[in-house]
């Protein structure tokens, strides 16, 4: 990645530091993405389609807020302030605004939750028109046991922010997997307790292991938070600049993540009108497609933003430019192959990973149907990663909301056009929400180049076209394989199918690899410099 001047005040260590953090960072979120998935594929082993909508759309609404309120904008607002608190005036200080914004946190939750609990009926209304009275009265009431998570994650985000602030990075990033095996252990135990066949009745159970996952998302954090020196006290004194800093800080985020939820909330209302499956097929194809966006997205993000940030302190547009443009076409090299890959190989990865149990292969069919369309957007999703943070460190920050609200009217009109004029069902609604991603980066684009002067585009567009000519020998590969490999996939066995999706991939990855060296794309060299830094070799000065 492109570094910063030496004129920055960065040191050696700081930036060593740097890395190592965002290292363990990448780790800990393919660690929780990979938990995720199996956590998927059990519920989709165990539970038919029926039962799984009606899980899915139950846990929903709390995991709406989550995105909204806890794992982003709290999270955010919280750490930029109680750092600045610590540099300034000490620990003394940041533990007692910790202190106070754990108890405005617990208060306010607590009453999110009753208030959730309270209106549970209502809101299934809202994002569920189309499911029938009893599918709906199942889902209220698991929606009203799940609704306390959003208390317990808020305050692991908070927790969080005081770890990393203290420069603690580990277990902080490791807490999500602790939720989803939390979730996976005691949902599947006290499901099978309350039904061994696994029925409407085990959902409950799910539901309360889906409470003790984040509760042990919470509490592992405990013991680095104690070690850091943070004492609770509860403290209801909210008059205060560092608190009132945050809910400022938070307001423009939670307004921007608002039109994101607004957006799911329409995609599962849609969803409900068109019978029983396509929410849980949603649902299984975009955790697949989180895979690649969690693992390279939020990577490349990670370490751009940083090298961004010290740029725009001291006003180097330079700087910005080049970091932004290197950042992006990186997110390209990374996610264009892994884009057609699951296009064409969507039927046998899913085949693979899910059919068994009571997901048949008319559920891999219909999943690896959302897949393809989702994977339309891959490249997209990953670059605005990259690019949205940015806006944030240039003190632009209301432009990725203005755009985010412009994505809600685009969002229904192509649901309804996709999914009804067209009659593409649950494939249309994988299609709009790729292309409102790519428009959205595409808007995000045009606006960077006029707060910064430029984005290399020129060269952005060579590179394009290079991927585009290395992604030839790839398709050659995924079409002989499809051809070859995959025409019996339904009465393959799952050993043949472990090999001929292993080797189909690796073939496809060679054939790619190989092209773009010979083109000699310069982000090679960054892929093949961090895969040699996890792997603990030295690179060359």
């Amino acid at each position: 990645m492109t570094q910063p001047s030496d004129s920055l005040p960065a040191s050696k260590s700081q930036n060593r530091l740097s890395k190592k953090a965002a290292g363990v960072v990448a780790l800990a979120v393919a660690c929780s993405r990979l938990l995720g998935l199996v956590r998927e594929l059990v519920l989709a082993a165990l539970f038919g389609k029926f039962a799984t909508d009606i899980f899915y759309m139950a846990f929903r609404i709390p995991n709406l807020l989550r995105d909204l309120f806890a794992e982003g904008a709290l999270s955010t607002a919280f750490i930029t302030t109680f750092s600045k608190k610590i540099a300034t005036e000490g620990d003394r200080p940041a533990w007692a605004l910790a202190n106070k914004m754990a108890t405005l946190t617990t208060v306010f939750m607590s009453v999110i939750t009753l208030l959730g609990v309270f209106f549970s009926p209502q809101l299934v209304g809202l994002i569920a028109p189309g499911f029938a009275p009893e599918k709906a009265a199942l889902t209220i009431q698991l929606t009203q046991i799940m609704f306390p998570f959003i208390l317990l994650v808020s305050l692991a985000a908070l927790v969080m922010g005081m770890l990393n602030a203290k420069n603690v990075f580990g277990m902080p990033a490791m807490a999500s997997s602790f939720f989803n095996l939390g979730s996976i252990i005691a949902g599947v135990a006290l499901g099978g307790w309350m039904d061994p066949h696994f029925g409407l009745r085990s959902l409950i159970g799910l539901s309360i292991g889906t409470l003790i996952g984040g509760l042990m998302q919470l509490m592992v954090q405990f013991p680095a938070l104690h070690r850091v020196g943070f004492r609770f006290r509860p403290d209801f004194a909210w008059r205060d600049d560092g608190v009132r800093q945050i809910l400022v800080l938070m307001g423009p985020a939670v307004i921007a993540a608002s039109a994101v939820q607004v957006n799911v909330m329409v995609n599962s209302g849609f969803a409900s009108t068109l019978g029983d499956g396509p929410v849980s097929w949603l649902t299984w194809a975009f955790r697949l497609m989180q895979l690649p966006l969690g693992i390279f997205g939020v990577a490349v993000g990670t370490v751009t933003l940083p090298v961004v940030s010290r740029f725009a302190a001291v006003q180097d547009l330079a700087g910005v430019r080049s970091t932004l443009s290197h950042g992006i076409r990186l997110a390209f090299l990374l996610t264009i192959p892994c884009a057609a890959g699951l296009i064409f190989f969507a039927e046998p990865i899913i085949s693979l990973i899910f059919q068994r149990g009571r997901f048949n292969y008319e559920a891999t069919l219909q999943t690896a149907a959302a897949l393809k369309f989702y994977a339309v957007g891959l490249v997209a999703y990953s670059s605005i990663k990259v690019i949205a943070p940015a806006f944030y460190a240039l003190n632009r920050r209301n432009l990725p909301m203005m755009v985010s609200f412009f994505s809600i009217a685009t969002n229904y009109a192509l649901n309804e056009f996709f999914t009804f004029q067209l009659g593409w069902g649950h494939r249309g609604l994988a299609f709009s929400t790729s292309l409102v991603a790519i428009i959205n980066f595409g808007i995000l684009y045009f606006m960077m180049l006029r707060q910064v002067g430029g984005l290399e585009t020129a060269l952005l567009l060579r590179n394009l076209g290079k991927l585009g000519l290395a992604c030839v020998p790839l398709v050659l590969v995924c079409l002989a394989a499809q051809h070859w490999l995959f025409a019996g996939l339904e009465q393959m066995a799952f050993g043949a199918k472990i090999v001929a999706v292993l080797g189909s991939i690796s073939a496809a990855a060679l054939a790619f690899g190989a092209t773009v060296a010979i083109l000699k794309i310069e982000e090679v060299e960054d892929v093949i410099a961090m895969v040699r830094r996890k792997l603990g070799l030295k690179t060359a000065a």
